[in-house]
Formats: C-alpha cells, structure tokens, sequence
C-alpha cells in the first residue's frame, strides 16, 4: 500500500502567498493612483494649453493682445502652482506607498517569526 503525503498549505499561505497577495493589491493600488493623477496632470495641461491658444486666436487689435499678454502673466503663476501641487501630489503618493510597503513588511515579518515560534 502506497502512503499519501499530505502538505500543510497554511504556514506557506501564512509566509509567502498572503503577504505576496497584499503587496500586490498595494502596488496596484499605488499605480492606480498615480496614473490618474498623471492622467488628471495630463488633461489640465492640455485644457489650459488650448484654452491659451484660442484665446491668442481672439486677438484682433494691440488692446486685445495687451489683455493677452497681461493674461499670461497670471496664467504662468498659475501653471506654477499646478506644478508645485502635482509635484506634492506624486510625492504624498510615494510616501504613503513606501509607508504601506513597510507596514506590510513588517507585518508578514512578525507572522514568520510567530510562525516559526509555534513550530519549536
């Protein structure tokens, strides 16, 4: 008669699957939100950009382009705090990925050692 091995999955599923299955929702997750606030970037660049140059297209004697040109001014200060705000944006989702990825790791760390402590 031949003898069956049986295979514990629940420590390699406590170990290895999980923390990996965790760690990849929080990367999907993490892409997921940076492609929207570069699609989000991306889409007010291009909003602004058209909006500027239909505004150039108005322009049909020297007090219209004064207006634009006095325009732009203000239209340069604030394309500098959209960039100065999607810069943050993207660095507060650096941060709190890197936040995450550690918690995750040290929480599967401690689920090894626990792990590892009941089977002595």
């Amino acid at each position: 008669m031949m003898k069956t091995f049986s295979f514990d999955t629940k420590p390699f599923e406590a170990m290895l699957l999980g923390p990996a299955r965790a760690y990849a929702a929080l990367s999907i997750d993490y892409t997921e939100k940076l492609l929207t606030a570069q699609l989000d970037t991306a889409k007010a660049y291009t909003d602004t950009g058209l909006a500027q140059a239909r505004g150039l297209l108005e322009v049909r004697d020297a007090d219209g382009l004064r207006n634009y040109l006095e325009g732009q001014q203000q239209f340069a200060k604030d394309m500098a705090e959209r960039l100065k705000g999607d810069a943050e944006r993207v660095v507060s989702l650096n941060q709190d990925f890197v936040q995450q990825s550690q918690k995750l790791a040290e929480s599967s760390l401690k689920q090894t050692q626990q792990a590892a402590s009941a089977k002595s």
